[in-house]
């Protein structure tokens, strides 16, 4: 009786840990969202050539298979119509390196109806490789990077032509690292002197990667999975 009682129990408990087990295995959400780990001025190739730096350190991360855009804004002109960073990243969600889900849809991310309703901060907006990136709470001896260029205001869309009188605040539709023109930018960390958004913080000083030093950048920038 004493044996059954002991492979009853023994029998119990190995059922019991079968949930614990699979929990533990759960497999982390696929990488849909991070902060480029290389530098760049503002002449990135257009959005093409920004497109395809966002997809290299992708596949590089092992998330290759999966197509992906940057978030980043252009103007339109007489031929060519506006693009909208919002337009061009899907619907979500999207998670980090980390598995953290950074926001749930493009209403999420731009707080459509709430405001401040994404997860993108110092902890969260990380690189493809999951490292953090420099804001200005950060290592002594090390720079503030926490300007990651956008071209957009804080819906996600490019500002209306004639705003800025150095240029269009997306270095010419990012092909320009002239000093002579500028892009907007957001705060990474969320933390600012003055305005904290995540897409939309202040104008840089110009478009060479010197210029985005000098403001508090590396000429990074957001890549989000758009399938």
């Amino acid at each position: 009786m004493k044996q059954h009682m002991i492979l009853a129990a023994a029998a119990a408990i190995a059922l019991g840990s079968v949930p614990v087990l699979a929990q533990a295995q759960e497999p982390k959400p696929p990488l849909g969202f991070f902060v480029t780990s290389t530098m760049h001025s503002g002449n990135l190739g257009g959005l093409a050539g920004a497109d395809a730096e966002c997809q290299s350190l992708a596949a590089a991360a092992g998330a290759g298979e999966r197509t992906w855009r940057a978030y980043l804004s252009t103007h339109g002109s007489r031929t060519q119509a506006a693009v909208n960073a919002r337009d061009r990243i899907g619907n979500g969600p999207w998670h980090n390196a980390n598995g953290v889900m950074i926001a749930g849809s493009v209403a999420d991310l731009h707080g459509d109806i709430q405001r401040g309703s994404n997860l993108i901060n110092q902890d969260t907006a990380v690189t493809e490789k999951g490292e953090p990136v420099n804001g200005r709470v950060r290592p002594e001896g090390t720079r503030n990077e926490h300007d990651i260029l956008t071209g957009s205001d804080s819906h996600g869309r490019p500002f209306p032509p004639g705003l800025s009188s150095r240029g269009d605040l997306t270095c010419s539709n990012w092909t320009s690292d002239s000093s002579d023109a500028r892009a907007m930018i957001g705060h990474h960390d969320r933390l600012s002197g003055w305005n904290v958004s995540w897409n939309s913080s202040h104008g840089t000083a110009g478009c060479s990667l010197d210029d985005f030093k000098s403001t508090g950048g590396a000429g990074r920038f957001y890549c989000f999975a758009a399938e």
